[in-house]
């Protein structure tokens, strides 16, 4: 009658039960607790048992991928080693971060390989545009969170992003996670960076099943596989998160570390 390891045992609105099977059950927030087994990590990589007051919000998610010079791209956004790392129209060659968008005419944008990827089947690594309630640019840029997921068919499932990106239509505590053929947004700049007979899907929410991935560019298709399959094509799922340290993984990619 205990819910599984990994598994939800309470939160506001939670009807099932509040115990677990060879677990703790550790709050995340009030709309959240998890069964947990000792030493299980807490999204610090440290893999040191969470404790009952986490720091965690509540927040919600939505899937973008445009192709756009990233706004941490720009110098002098946050104090950090160095802004997000741009590329030129091949998607890999480094370009200098005064370098215009793509999206406004210039030759700046989003790195190939700034697509999430899977750990395990319960962890992926990603980026994401954010914004955080009582916070700017100065305070997210290149910083890292601990996602959790608490609806749809990713509860539980974690994934840790940096956020290199802000936009300016999304509303408080909201990540718009990175992901290829997730939609092109207002700007398109993949129409710019890709020309030819690409299908991009919707202009927001993108490609519609996993056969639509065959149809992006190759150097993208694997992150658009991501979301069919770790990602399970979710929809929007909100999130339990708090910061963490950033992955090296992630930071070598964008070459944008805090200060």
């Amino acid at each position: 009658g205990c819910s599984a390891q990994w598994a939800q045992c309470g939160g506001i609105g939670w009807n099932g039960p509040t115990c677990c099977d060879q677990s703790t059950c550790v709050v995340s927030d009030s709309y959240y607790s998890q069964c947990r087994p000792s030493g299980a990590s807490s999204g610090t990589g440290s893999g040191s048992t969470p404790s009952t007051n986490d720091g965690r919000q509540s927040g919600v998610t939505t899937r973008y991928w445009d192709c756009c010079k990233a706004s941490c791209g720009w110098p002098g956004k946050a104090s950090v080693t160095s802004p997000v790392k741009t590329c030129g129209e091949n998607g890999t060659t480094p370009v200098d971060s005064n370098t215009q968008s793509g999206c406004n005419d210039g030759s700046a944008y989003m790195c190939v390989d700034q697509q999430p990827w899977s750990i395990s089947s319960t962890l992926s690594y990603g980026f994401a545009a954010a914004h955080i309630a009582g916070q700017g640019e100065a305070n997210w840029c290149c910083a890292c969170y601990s996602l959790i997921f608490t609806s749809g068919p990713v509860v539980n499932k974690e994934l840790i992003i940096q956020v290199t990106n802000t936009g300016g239509d999304l509303g408080n505590n909201h990540f718009d996670l990175q992901m290829p053929g997730g939609g092109v947004g207002l700007f398109d700049g993949c129409s710019r960076q890709f020309p030819g007979s690409y299908s991009w899907g919707q202009t927001y929410g993108g490609v519609s099943q996993r056969l639509d991935c065959a149809n992006l560019p190759t150097a993208i298709q694997a992150g658009c596989y991501w979301r069919f399959d770790w990602f399970m094509n979710a929809d929007n799922p909100t999130i339990s998160f708090k910061q963490v340290s950033c992955p090296s993984e992630l930071t070598a990619k964008t070459q944008c570390s805090r200060l």
